[in-house]
């Protein structure tokens, strides 16, 4: 009971206005149920020692604040002031630290907000370039590597000293640099420029610069760094690039044709298949990695936006950001085999680090859902700022 209760403490009253808003009484009462039934089950919460803590974080981009969720009690810790209209979050796999992105106003300036998760305290601020949009850290923690959509360039930030280091130059509107998992390449997204930037981290030399895509708009990169794949999210195409490695230079190796506009891909943690979502095509398409082919295309809901792949390789949830469901996937099956009934406007997903709970960004009703991996239903409803956009889970033990 003990999970429950703690959630129910500070939800109660949110879910009963939201029901008197319009928004669904039939949502509210079944996320009330969801509590209560909870308290019965909570031997499906992890155990945790007394030194363990967990946290979600939740980038409102409409009230410049950050949620904080505390994931052991499943309750609201707090919200957090930062910089204009943050977008993206990163967590730091070496130090109790999360990084989020703020684009900043109209022609000014963005920054990196740095937060001491131990504390849940605002610690430091990096200067960007003009609107910065995503960010990507190297496995050691030491450097973030940001996407400058206004400046047309790559900022690398040396987080330990907080500050910008290098400015790379790219395509016309980046937003999304991804690091390749051997940390040889930066795979830039240039959305304006419908193109993909390959940059060489160690030198900040451009080596390839592809076309053909239009609309890029994010990246996923094989565990093996051999290939990346870019949704072209104003076409109905995913671009295959091959990586340098050895002898061989990058180049393009496929276009494939998936739906209209994708706008994310999800790759399975076993890295045997990716996932796309197309938005304007209400549908996913399968795409298997190693012969760059597509499946097929599954009708999933309305607007997908993004998704992910449960620990497991079994299940593929879905964001459907014009509706209020998050649809679920079942890979073996090859069929939809049911929804989730959560805030309005999902647009953002995050896993707890035991995959016991996911977590849903509402974009339109300003929640955050949380969602019982185990029974596949909402759990509860968490009040967020205006517009959460993006969310980042982070776990770690105190000395």
């Amino acid at each position: 009971m003990f999970v429950a209760m703690n959630a129910q403490s500070g939800v109660r009253s949110h879910l009963i206005s939201k029901a008197r808003s319009g928004w669904s009484a039939g949502v509210a009462l079944s996320a009330l149920f969801a509590l209560s039934f909870a308290g019965c089950r909570h031997h499906d919460f992890p155990q945790y020692p007394p030194n363990y803590r967990e946290y979600v974080y939740a980038a409102n981009s409409g009230s410049d604040t950050v949620s904080v969720y505390d994931v052991v009690n499943v309750r609201l810790d707090r919200e957090l002031p930062v910089g204009k209209t943050p977008v993206a979050l990163a967590a730091s796999p070496t130090r109790n630290e999360v990084y989020v992105v703020d684009s900043g106003a109209a022609n000014a300036l963005g920054s990196i907000t740095v937060i001491d998760a131990e504390h849940n305290a605002v610690i430091a601020a990096i200067t960007l370039r003009r609107q910065p949009v995503s960010i990507d850290l190297d496995a050691a923690g030491d450097r973030a590597y940001v996407a400058n959509s206004g400046s047309n360039s790559i900022s690398v930030v040396d987080l330990k000293a907080r500050r910008e280091i290098a400015q790379i130059g790219v395509g016309e509107d980046p937003v999304a640099a991804r690091l390749a998992p051997d940390g040889k390449t930066l795979v830039v997204a240039n959305r304006q420029g419908n193109s993909v930037s390959l940059i060489d981290p160690a030198s900040g030399r451009l080596r390839a610069a592809l076309t053909g895509c239009p609309g890029a708009a994010g990246a996923v990169i094989l565990s093996d760094s051999t290939k990346a794949f870019v949704p072209c999210s104003t076409g109905h195409q995913v671009m295959v690039v091959a990586l340098a490695h050895g002898a061989q230079p990058d180049r393009l190796e496929a276009l494939m044709d998936v739906g209209r506009a994708p706008l994310h891909l999800a790759l399975k943690p076993d890295g045997g298949e990716i996932f796309a979502s197309n938005s304007l095509s209400d549908s996913i398409s399968e795409i298997y990695n190693s012969t760059d082919e597509i499946g097929d295309t599954y009708t999933i809901g309305a607007y997908p936006v993004f998704s992910l792949v449960s620990a497991d390789n079994t299940l593929l949830y879905v964001a459907n950001q014009h509706s209020q469901e998050v649809a679920i996937y079942s890979i073996e099956d090859g069929k939809r085999t049911g929804a989730i009934h959560v805030g309005d406007g999902p647009s953002a997903l995050a896993f707890s680090a035991a995959g016991h709970l996911l977590f849903v960004a509402d974009r339109r009703s300003g929640d955050v859902a949380v969602v019982r991996t185990s029974l596949r239903s909402l759990f509860t409803l968490l009040p967020a700022g205006r517009e959460p956009s993006a969310l980042v889970d982070k776990a770690f033990k105190l000395p």
